[in-house]
């Protein structure tokens, strides 16, 4: 009974590794497949021939080298941003606790059930109100703050002993260098959990920089492979997936880096040593 049920979970398993990874198989398949292939009515784990074509035409059509290094400007100097607001306000919430620390909690709460597609055209109106519409300050200063930030990294730092903060009370050391040289360090799970659910869903943003970015100078990555989308001209698959392949590798990369932080900072646990 306990091999069967073994065997049942490993099938599961494989069943669900399987159907993930598929995607990515057939992103990968079609971008190195001829244009014709893509339509072509009969099934083949592999292309009947190979060609990296659409690499270089999503490379030059598409200019995503320039929409590669605005994208990581942008997603990085939101990163920037948010850590900055978000970790000392959690600090605030999750170690000074007062009477209006719940209410505030609370309203940060309420403020994530908001979605972000209600607040995005009274945005834009306040940006072009501002006259940062089609720069780059329009893509990044809107997202300076996160709610969810501040509540995950709130929740972690929460599971820090309050014996340690009244230790470091009594070495002298003042909020600001107890939040740096303690909190920041044991939080780092939950900082870096934070850090890579924005990262990507920041790189992979289309709807708002559709609405603030008009000039091709300043297209996000998502914006670029919208070339290949067009209907008039037809679409052209195998750049389209060529391009996405380009694109998903930087985020395939930050997601190694800090996989080991992200996976105990969902997980609510903490690192030692």
């Amino acid at each position: 009974m306990r091999a069967t049920i073994r065997i049942g979970k490993w099938l599961f398993l494989a069943a669900a590794l399987v159907s993930s990874f598929f995607p990515f198989y057939w992103m990968a398949r079609t971008s190195v497949a001829g244009h014709d292939e893509v339509f072509n009515a009969e099934f083949s784990f592999l292309p009947e021939s190979i060609t990296f074509e659409a690499y270089a035409r999503a490379w030059t059509d598409g200019a995503l080298g320039n929409a590669m290094l605005v994208g990581l400007l942008v997603t990085f100097a939101i990163l920037a941003l948010q850590l900055l607001t978000c970790i000392p306000a959690a600090y605030v919430l999750a170690m000074h606790r007062r009477r209006w620390t719940g209410k505030l909690f609370g309203f940060v709460l309420l403020c994530l059930l908001i979605p972000g597609q209600v607040t995005m055209i009274p945005l834009f109106i306040g940006i072009n109100q501002f006259r940062l519409g089609d720069t780059l300050a329009a893509l990044i200063l809107p997202f300076a703050t996160s709610v969810l930030g501040t509540f995950m990294i709130r929740n972690q730092m929460m599971s820090i002993p309050r014996a340690l903060m009244e230790a470091s009370e009594m070495d002298g050391l003042g909020p600001v260098r107890t939040m740096v040289s303690v909190v920041v360090p044991m939080a780092k799970p939950g900082i870096a959990a934070f850090s890579v659910y924005s990262i990507f869903v920041h790189w992979n943003d289309y709807m708002w920089p559709l609405l603030a970015a008009r000039s091709p100078e300043i297209q996000t990555p998502p914006l670029a492979l919208a070339i290949f989308q067009d209907a008039a001209t037809g679409f052209d698959y195998p750049a389209l997936a060529a391009g996405a392949a380009i694109v998903t590798v930087p985020i395939i990369i930050v997601f190694l880096v800090a996989q080991r932080h992200f996976v105990r900072g969902m997980s609510g646990t903490e690192i030692t040593g």
